[in-house]
Formats: C-alpha cells, sequence, structure tokens
C-alpha cells in the first residue's frame, strides 16, 4: 500500500474524533518562510521526502508558483501527527504571503481554529505579518508564533546567545502588541503568545531545526547548543536531535483548540442568525448528525473534476448524492463527490466528511468563494470582508474573435474562485476590465488565461481605479422626473470617517438585526434620529429617508433605491464609484397614478438629484495610495527616498535597523507602476521593500481637471463637466 493510501486512511479514521482535530493555517509577510516550513511539516508526516523538504515547496503547487518563488493560493492538506500518546489529525492551509493575494488569507480564516503566524528572525513583524494577524483575530482565530530564520542570526550576523535572545525577545513583544492591540475588547481573549507557555517556537525551516520551551525541558537542546552546532556546521545532527517538525506539530496539538472548543466562540462571529435555534446549536456543539452547514472558502478548477469547493464543515455530514442549497441561488445542487486534500492532490473518500473538518467537494457549482451551503435554508454566514478593494484595472481582450465566448466563460470563472477580483465585461464594445489588488495580481490573472486555458489575449496599459467622494455638505437639490410629475429632494454630506471604515470592516451592515445596526452607527457617531432612519446602505454609502408622511412612496422606495445606486456607481465627474457619502431624502412629490411613477420616471429623476447634491457637496476625485517601506543599505538611504518623493511620495520615518536603513512613507499607486525596476536601478538592486494599500486620500487639486478630463476621455464620456462644477 502507498505511503499516501495510508496516511489518507488515517485521516479517515480521524475524523469523527472532533477532540483529536485541530484546522490551522500558516500565515507570514511575503518571503518569511511559510511554505519552507509547510514543507518540513509534510516531511514531518511522512508524506514527502525529508530530504527534499524546504527545496520542494510542496505547497506551491501551481507552475507559475514555481517559477516565481511565491505563494499565489492557499494550498490545503491533511496530515496526522501523534502528541501524547494520541493520534491527531492536522487540516493545515498554507496562505499566500504577498499582499496582492491577501483575499486568500481572508477566505483561510474563516475555515481554520488556529493560526501560525511565521516571522522571520532578522525582519522581525512586517507590515504584511500585521495584516495576517489583524485578519485572523477578527475571526476569532487564535495564533501561535515560529520565529524562523534564526541560523541567520548566528551565521550572517554573528549574535551571540545575549543579543539573539534580545531580539527575539523584541520580535515577541511586537508580535504580543499586535494582539493586545486587536483583543482589547474580548474579556476571555489573552492570546497573547510566550514562550514559558509553549505558545513560541524557534527555528530554521531551511535547515529543518527547531525549538520551543517544551522541546528544550525534553532535549536539552537550548540556544548555546544550537550556536556551537551551527557554528560547527552540524545542521543534520541538529535536526536529527530536536526536528522542527516535531516541535512545531507540538506545539499545534497542545495549544490550538480543537472544533469543539472553538466553535461556540466562533460562530457567534461569524454567523448572525438566531443564536438560540436548533441549527445553532448543532453547529456549537459540532454534531455530526446535525443539519449539514458549510462553508465554501476556496473555488478551484480541477481538469477532470471540474469545480472543486474547498471549505469547513460546521454541522452535520456532508455526503455524495446530498442535495443542498447554496445560499443567494435558487433551486439546489447535488453533491458528486467529497474529498481531502494533500496538497496538489485531491484524495475522494468513499464516506462522509464529519461536521469539524474541512472538505473538498465537487458538484456545488453556484458556489462562490464565501457561499453558505446547507441542508436546510438558513441565515448565510457573515460575508466574508477582504480588507483591501481593487485597485488596479487592466482591458484584456481575445486575439482571436473565435475565443471570445471562451475568454468571457474564463473570466467569470476567475471572478467566482478570487471575489478580490472584479471583471466587467462590456457586450457592447467587446472589452474586458480586470480589477485587482496590484500589478502582480492581474498579472498572474492574465498568465492564467493564456497559459492555462490557451486564449491568446491582449492586454492594455494598467488603469489605476479611483474613487469620488463628497468633501462638504450641500443644499437641498431637486431632482424631476423626465415626465415632471414626480420630483425628488435631496441633501449629501460626507460620512465619517470611523463609519465609512466600520462599512469596510463589516462591522455595520444592511443585514444585522436593526437594533444592533442603530447600535453601532450611534457609537460611531452618528445622531440617533438619523441612525433610526437609514433606508439603505451601498458600498460606503448611506440613504437615510427623513420623509414623513409621503404617499405612495413605499412602493417607489425599491425604484428610489436602484437610481440611488446607479448614480453612485458612475459619479459626476468622471463616472468612477461614489464613497463616503451620507445621502438624505427630505421630501418627494409624486404622482397619483401608478403608471406615472415607473421606473423610467422616477430612476433618471433619484439619478439626477443625487448627482446635483454630490457636486454641490463639492465632489472630488480620490486617489489609491499605498504605504511603501524601502530597507536598503545606509549608502543608498538617499536614493531610496529620492525615489518615493519623485512619485508624489510622502517619507514619514526613516530609521536604523541593524545594518539596514528602513524607510517609511506613503505614495499614490498610479506613481508606483514600475516602481520595481526604478528601486533596483537606483540601488543597484541592493534594496528589498513592500508596499501595501492604504485606502484613498483626495487628489491635489492642481491635478483633478486634468484626471477628470483624461479618464472621461478614455471612457468617452463628454469632455465638458457640468457648468456647477465650478469649484475645481
Amino acid at each position: 500500500m502507498g505511503r499516501r493510501k495510508k496516511i489518507v486512511q488515517e485521516c479517515e479514521k480521524l475524523m469523527d474524533k472532533p477532540e483529536q482535530i485541530r484546522n490551522i493555517a500558516i500565515a507570514a509577510h511575503v518571503d518569511h518562510g511559510k511554505t519552507t516550513l509547510s514543507d518540513n511539516l509534510l516531511a514531518g508526516a511522512g508524506m514527502i521526502s525529508d530530504e527534499t523538504a524546504g527545496q520542494q515547496l510542496a505547497m506551491d503547487t501551481k507552475e507559475d508558483e514555481q517559477e516565481r518563488g511565491i505563494t499565489i493560493d492557499a494550498a490545503n492538506v491533511s496530515m496526522t501527527h501523534e502528541w501524547e500518546g494520541e493520534n491527531h489529525l492536522i487540516n493545515l492551509i498554507d496562505t499566500p504571503g504577498h499582499v496582492d493575494f491577501g483575499g486568500d488569507v481572508t477566505r483561510a480564516m474563516r475555515a481554520v481554529d488556529g493560526a501560525l503566524v511565521v516571522v522571520d528572525a532578522v525582519e522581525g513583524a512586517m507590515p504584511q505579518t500585521e495584516t495576517v494577524v489583524r485578519q485572523a483575530l477578527r475571526e476569532g482565530v487564535k495564533p501561535a508564533l515560529f520565529i524562523n530564520k534564526v541560523d541567520r542570526l548566528i551565521n550572517e550576523l554573528q549574535e551571540g546567545p545575549q543579543e539573539m535572545q534580545e531580539r527575539l525577545l523584541d520580535v515577541i513583544a511586537d508580535v504580543n502588541e499586535l494582539i493586545r492591540g486587536m483583543t482589547q475588547d474580548y474579556e476571555d481573549r489573552d492570546w497573547t503568545v510566550s514562550v514559558e507557555d509553549g505558545t513560541v517556537a524557534f527555528g530554521s525551516a531551511l535547515y529543518k531545526w527547531g525549538v520551543s520551551a517544551p522541546s528544550m525541558a525534553e532535549t536539552g537542546i537550548g540556544f548555546a547548543e544550537i550556536i556551537e552546532m551551527e557554528r560547527d556546521d552540524k545542521r543534520q545532527e541538529l535536526h536529527e536531535q530536536s526536528p522542527l517538525s516535531d516541535v512545531v506539530l507540538d506545539m499545534v496539538a497542545e495549544h490550538f483548540p480543537n472544533p469543539l472548543e472553538a466553535q461556540p466562540r466562533r460562530i457567534p462571529t461569524i454567523w448572525r442568525g438566531d443564536s438560540e435555534s436548533e441549527l445553532a446549536i448543532q453547529m456549537r456543539d459540532v454534531d455530526d448528525d446535525g443539519d449539514v452547514v458549510f462553508m465554501a472558502t476556496d473555488i478551484s478548477m480541477d481538469p477532470h473534476a471540474g469545480e472543486i469547493a474547498t471549505g469547513r464543515v460546521f454541522s452535520g455530514t456532508i455526503r455524495k448524492g446530498q442535495e443542498l442549497y447554496v445560499s443567494g441561488t435558487a433551486g439546489k445542487n447535488r453533491v458528486q463527490s467529497v474529498g481531502v486534500f494533500m496538497g496538489g492532490e485531491r484524495e475522494e473518500l468513499d464516506r462522509g466528511v464529519p461536521a469539524g473538518n474541512i472538505a473538498a467537494v465537487t458538484g456545488l457549482r453556484d458556489a462562490i468563494a464565501g457561499s453558505t451551503v446547507s441542508s436546510v435554508e438558513m441565515t448565510p454566514f457573515e460575508s466574508i470582508e477582504h480588507i483591501s478593494e481593487p485597485v488596479i484595472t487592466k482591458s484584456v481582450e481575445a486575439t482571436r474573435m473565435d475565443d471570445l465566448p471562451k475568454l468571457i466563460q474564463t473570466l467569470q470563472q476567475v471572478a467566482k474562485e478570487d471575489p478580490t477580483i472584479r471583471v466587467e465585461i462590456n457586450e457592447d464594445t467587446g472589452e474586458h476590465l480586470i480589477s485587482g489588488q496590484g500589478e502582480l495580481h492581474l498579472e498572474v490573472i492574465t498568465q492564467r488565461i493564456q497559459k492555462n486555458q490557451g486564449i491568446p489575449v491582449n492586454t492594455g496599459e494598467p488603469i489605476v481605479v479611483y474613487r469620488e467622494a463628497p468633501t462638504g455638505e450641500s443644499r437641498e437639490v431637486e431632482g424631476v422626473s423626465p415626465n415632471r410629475h414626480n420630483k425628488f429632494y435631496i441633501t449629501v454630506e460626507p460620512l465619517a470617517d470611523e463609519i465609512v471604515e466600520a462599512i469596510k470592516l463589516g462591522d455595520v451592515a444592511m443585514d444585522m438585526p436593526e437594533l444592533e445596526r442603530r447600535e453601532a452607527l450611534q457609537e460611531l457617531g452618528m445622531d440617533k434620529d438619523s441612525s433610526q432612519e437609514v433606508e439603505h446602505m451601498f458600498g460606503t454609502n448611506i440613504l437615510i429617508d427623513d420623509t414623513k408622511g409621503i404617499q405612495h412612496l413605499n412602493e417607489t422606495m425599491e425604484l428610489v433605491i436602484e437610481g440611488m445606486e446607479e448614480a453612485l456607481e458612475d459619479g459626476p465627474l468622471a463616472g468612477e464609484p461614489v464613497q463616503g457619502a451620507l445621502l438624505r431624502l427630505h421630501d418627494a412629490r409624486l404622482h397619483e397614478d401608478t403608471i406615472h411613477r415607473g421606473p423610467a420616471q422616477v430612476i433618471p429623476a433619484v439619478r439626477e438629484a443625487v448627482h446635483r447634491s454630490l457636486i454641490d457637496g463639492e465632489i472630488r476625485l480620490l486617489e489609491p495610495i499605498q504605504d511603501v517601506r524601502i530597507d536598503v543599505p545606509s549608502e543608498y538611504m538617499g536614493s531610496a527616498s529620492g525615489e518615493i518623493q519623485g512619485r508624489r511620495g510622502r517619507v514619514d520615518d526613516m530609521y536604523q535597523e541593524g545594518d539596514l536603513m528602513v524607510i517609511e512613507g506613503i505614495a499614490p499607486v498610479e506613481e508606483m507602476i514600475g516602481f520595481s525596476s526604478d528601486i533596483r536601478s537606483a540601488t543597484e538592486g541592493r534594496a528589498s521593500w513592500n508596499t501595501e494599500n492604504a485606502g484613498f486620500r483626495v487628489l491635489a487639486d492642481n491635478l483633478q481637471t486634468e484626471k477628470i478630463t483624461e479618464i472621461r476621455e478614455r471612457k468617452g464620456m463628454k469632455l465638458e463637466l457640468p457648468p456647477s462644477v465650478d469649484y475645481i
């Protein structure tokens, strides 16, 4: 019997014992060693050979991941590990570290209960470390810490035991500060990590050795021995005496919660249904005989099996042949097969996968990443809120007209697999726009369309996505319907930044119970009356109904909302989406006769009123910006900071870290296109840098007119702005 088959059988045996299951994700900043660590764990579980672990990068299953040397898609694997005489089933997800693929990290956190945060001992906690820790804690996922690349402190930086310990304690303190800042609202969550508790491990994923407080007590190998063995080049001996996989998997088995401990805490965080219902109890109890509740966190394509939905089973047992509902779609989908992932390969099982496990399911054709799949109709889980939004767009068109239908189908599939990608298909012009998190994100997607689907495509230059937002309060303006019989009176004002942020994070939403939403808005500074009259939310905009007793308004409200959404999709300046607007409907005059107040009358009237109020509220164009961090030897500091300042950027801080200078600042996304080649030549390839999306800011006044004209021209709009836009 093959080794793999044997492991699958071991996993099957443990699936019914939730107290012996650990669902974990490995998350970290790019290049801190997640995939190399995953290799060690796979080797420890006997799934890949010990010799190739660390070089094989088994979890980077796609060709382009191996070529680029980075993880692009989250990859799942199930393995077993013996701890304290009992075998444990460990379902592991290796997540990407590059900021462009942050959506995969957010979705993976929904499926797991523990996050192993990996930090490079030399670089310490970096911007993306902060992001992944935040994503884990927002989902109620417990962290533990692995400090990697400790060998570099010994061999490259020549540090002694004292300096090394100080540096490692600094890293732990930084990570704890992040954890404390994000869990202060929860009294039951002191999730800070510490060496004494055994929630911190140290090691070298490349050389396959690791230590933690429990392992030091057991093997007698501490930092003094490690320094000696590293310097005497006895790495193999060190690996044999204190193997990294045992240290980390022991920590996972001991400190991460099993589904029985985690689900009672996590369900209220991620599900807003009735907490007293039968279904809520089944999910909290991880009841494998209950109704099936499965959340799809990842959709991937298998050339033979078709679409595979991977996700967490929260209740019931998912089996082949079941007919299940998919949230947001009509009818049912039939499960074709269930299985588990072993890295790149999916192993089909003849049995069902019970609650508390991560399953790979085929046949759920209507599911997208984030869908709730269940055997009974239910309130879906909270939508997975991605912290960053698309900031860059490319046009894609098929080189051959015959490929057009296939390209449209492929783009729809791409949007289904990765919700952080937006796809707009313009049937009239044949142009297709894909928007993503950054240049690399779009480059990877377009390469995959060409390679995997064999569709030759032409891509346009990257276009940056802008936003529009009011900067002041408007007067009450009137919108009149084409037949002159219906009138709407609307004002607009900027929404407080705190409220915009809360909407983005999903802390305030229309599908919340009304009382909860009201309280949340009042806490964020909205006055009581307004918070009670919230009629609709669209993106980060809110509509408040301030009208009193207007006849027929109830039945017309749906059309009012449609008109408002249409107006906010295409702002009045350059047809870009509007954000952060608080609209108030003060009054409306409606025709008695339904025929005279239909969609063709109401929608244009509301659209006109919204646009006019936005112009009166001095709407401005906002551009996306990025936080930039550059690590560079001090002799190149001037040329590196010049690269930021020459791109309309701003340097906020410069400080020494080890033998490098760190430069931190912000710069507009548009100016950062092509940054990588310029910074390489300015610093002779000695700089390493990171960018992270940092939201939107108002574009400088002297650039507004020029940029608006440029966008209008690109979109084929007429170039003259409405005469009332005289403030730009």
